[in-house]
């Protein structure tokens, strides 16, 4: 099913929240995606921010901000995005877990910034060895060779069906699965060997990953670890649309005063654009964002300002 807004949001945390306060408010027809629990701000507690004079937590926070937006007109879709793409008529194709897509003239990129990591013996070690952050950048690499997919979300899940079209065979680790019905469907209908309820506790290997080792005892022989136990991030999403990253680290989203990136259209705002991680940085860069994604949108359906 294909829906159409003028702004869409990649993010629920503070800095998509705040651009969707102001993109609705802008009388755009504005929609956020993402799941609130995912944001770095959830499990956080703030001291430190204007005009908050007690500890507060992130949860409420967040949970303040998604009640604003929402009050504003903005729609709320508790959904990760799998794909992106730039549609002749210069509008966006936003493809959603459950596989619905949204056309979008704007879009704005406010998911954070991976910091999720297995934490186990041989992950550090064996990194660009054969385990990998982002089964898009190097799924090619590991052609017709047995590869392991290690989280619970809709990012692990559409890697390991990814994995499937180029590897001789796949393995999904997961303690649970997170994920829509439909992602839910294809993966138990696809030839991926789903290891349910189980960790990886160690990588194994000297020079190249040869296996992992699971909770349970098990060592399953691989080649590749794809460690993916988030969302998609910023980073694999826009890679094919020739976003420009930061000279210095090539780790974020280079934008400009307008928060507006190299590609017309797309907006960053918050952690993707860099340090600090703050609340302040991120709710004044979604403020922009969001005005600036709504005005977009506008002059793009020659709507008047």
């Amino acid at each position: 099913m294909e829906s159409e807004f003028d702004v869409v949001i990649l993010g629920s945390g503070p800095a998509g929240l705040q651009a969707a306060v102001h993109a609705a408010r802008a009388k755009a027809k504005t929609a956020v995606l993402g799941k609130m629990r995912s944001s770095a701000l959830y499990r956080a507690h703030v001291e430190n921010y204007c005009c908050l004079l007690d500890t507060v937590s992130g949860e409420s926070i967040l949970n303040e901000g998604r009640q604003q937006a929402e009050r504003f007109g903005a729609a709320l879709i508790d959904e990760d995005v799998l794909h992106i793409e730039r549609r002749e008529d210069e509008r966006f194709g936003v493809t959603l877990e459950s596989g619905d897509t949204l056309l979008v003239r704007s879009v704005i990129l406010a998911m954070g910034v991976s910091r999720n990591r297995l934490n186990v013996a041989g992950e550090k070690e064996l990194l660009g060895r054969g385990v990998s952050y982002c089964v898009d950048c190097d799924a090619n690499f590991f052609r017709n060779q047995v590869v392991t997919v290690v989280g619970s979300g809709s990012a692990a899940a559409s890697g390991a069906l990814r994995m499937l079209l180029v590897a001789s065979e796949t393995h999904l680790v997961c303690e649970s699965l997170e994920i829509s019905e439909k992602l839910r469907y294809q993966l138990e209908s696809s030839r991926a060997q789903v290891h349910a309820g189980r960790k990886v506790t160690r990588i194994v290997g000297e020079g190249a990953v040869r296996a992992v080792l699971l909770d349970n005892g098990e060592e399953i022989e691989t080649s590749g670890v794809f460690v993916e136990l988030g969302a998609k991030g910023a980073i694999e999403l826009v890679t094919a649309l020739g976003v420009a990253l930061d000279s210095e680290s090539m780790r974020f989203v280079a934008v400009d005063k307008k928060q507006a990136t190299n590609v017309p259209g797309l907006f960053a705002a918050g952690d993707i654009c860099g340090p600090p991680w703050q609340i302040a940085k991120a709710v004044g860069e979604g403020c922009v964002a969001g005005l600036e994604a709504a005005a977009r949108a506008r002059r793009a359906s020659g709507r008047q300002e």
